[in-house]
């Protein structure tokens, strides 16, 4: 890749950290900031660039986390930058539903033209994922005259009351925050990792969650049905090939919306514009956040249009929806991704990973606590097991992902985790990275995994 980056991409550690300075920080926070905003790494961030993160005490670390896949252009993407200084100079804010603008339209032009389909669409913007995916299933049920939405096993959806509703996982997202929203419902996933039938297809898969559907709720009262194309917060789960079409060829012949979820798999991070592009999944409605805009906060829900104008008008909106910073920031992200080909850059990404793993597990052997190597693209996941079950029980590990986590982080390498048992390592670099510092934190990972093996 020809990048010029501002910061020099190497990792650096001057010693104990959290330093004094980001130790400071922290007992200020302690005083200020609510104790339920959590952080996975202990310092503060001063500068990042590329696949650099720079904190106050003068450490470099290796950004395997992109903020949660969200800087997949790199913190400070030159382009990025200049779109948003040179908006900031005009405006930073009217208020669409009040007096509106061309950033918004250029973005929902964009999204149109971007998303699968050939039929009409229409793009409305947000701020967050869980905005978005909110505002999906309110068009859904207005659109359908129909009330229930359906979900899977391991799915997060986000953090409002009926987001909370739509995800899986209690801890650390839904406990003590119910009651959650009626009329969502929760079927079967796709995890060929963990299934008791190792045999089983995809379309197989999706049968029985769709038998699921017809006997406990009835077709004909689902407004939706939501998913992730690659489940993020459940552990990077890939179904098996031939579940989201059938999932997909349901929902048309019933007249339910399907809605793809690709808030943290969209825009490049799988090697295709979008996740459900891997299988030629059509969504009659896509939400969209994270990677959409270079860092800045916004999301959108693009689909068919006649779903969309079903709406009534001023039915759907936001104060600060389609912000026209963040849509500058947008229009220069996605151009960068095009002009970079980061969807070449994350299906080699990909490559290097996988068979760099694949070879560490093989070489383990029976003993071995890698149970899983999966994703697509730069959304990758490595699954860890109790020593020697891999084969068997496929006892999932937490306590060892968690020591592995902590490794790379003491040599410099922020890792993220997840996964509803937390045995689960998920790989999200910048697009942006270059082989040399992406092979550097490899190395520390894989140096890890066999300390904790």
């Amino acid at each position: 890749m020809d990048i010029q980056y501002r910061l020099e991409q190497k990792r650096r550690i001057l010693g104990d950290f959290p330093g004094p300075k980001s130790l400071e920080l922290a007992a200020r926070r302690a005083q200020a900031v609510a104790s339920g905003v959590a952080s996975t790494v202990p310092v503060y961030v001063a500068d990042a660039d590329g696949g650099i993160i720079h904190d106050v005490d003068g450490n470099s670390f290796i950004d395997f986390g992109s903020g949660i896949a969200v800087t997949t252009v790199g913190a400070t993407d030159p382009a990025v930058v200049g779109a948003v200084k040179e908006q900031v100079e005009h405006f930073t804010h009217t208020c669409f539903m009040v007096s509106p603008y061309e950033g918004y339209v250029a973005v929902a032009e964009k999204l149109n033209q971007l998303t699968p389909g050939e039929h009409a669409k229409r793009t409305v913007l947000f701020n967050s994922g869980a905005e978005a995916v909110e505002n999906a299933v309110k068009i859904a049920r207005a659109a359908t005259g129909r009330n229930a939405v359906v979900a899977f096993d391991h799915a997060y959806h986000g953090r409002t009351n009926l987001t909370m509703g739509l995800t899986a996982k209690a801890m650390p997202y839904k406990h003590g925050f119910g009651p959650f929203a009626p009329e969502v419902y929760r079927v079967p996933m796709s995890y060929p990792y963990r299934e008791e039938n190792p045999d089983i297809t995809g379309k197989e898969a999706a049968e029985r969650a769709l038998l699921m559907i017809q006997k406990q709720i009835g077709a004909d009262q689902v407004a939706a049905v939501i998913i992730e194309p690659v489940q993020g917060e459940g552990g990077f789960i890939v179904p098996a090939e031939g579940f989201l079409p059938r999932i997909a060829e349901f929902a048309k012949e019933n007249g339910i919306v399907f809605i793809a979820d690709e808030v943290q798999s969209g825009f490049a991070r799988t090697g295709e514009w979008f996740a459900v592009q891997h299988e030629g999944v059509v969504p009659d409605l896509i939400t969209t956040a994270k990677g959409i805009a270079g860092g800045m906060p916004l999301s959108a829900v693009t689909g068919r249009a006649e779903l969309l104008d079903a709406v009534h008008a001023g039915g759907l909106g936001g104060t600060y929806g389609g912000n026209p910073v963040a849509c500058a920031a947008a229009l220069a992200a996605i151009e960068t991704m095009d002009s970079q080909d980061l969807r070449g850059r994350a299906r080699h990404i990909e490559a290097i990973v996988k068979e760099r793993f694949a070879r560490l597990q093989a070489e383990l052997g029976e003993k071995s606590i890698i149970g899983d190597i999966r994703g697509r693209g730069a959304m990758l996941a490595i699954e860890f097991v109790k020593p020697g079950s891999a084969a068997t029980s496929k006892e999932p590990d937490a306590e060892a992902t968690k020591r592995i986590a902590a490794y790379c982080l003491a040599e410099g390498v922020i890792i993220l985790t997840c996964g509803t048992y937390g045995n689960v390592i998920r790989l999200l670099p910048p697009l942006v990275i270059g082989d040399e510092l992406l092979g550097d934190g490899l190395d520390v990972l894989e140096a890890a995994i066999r300390s904790v093996a």
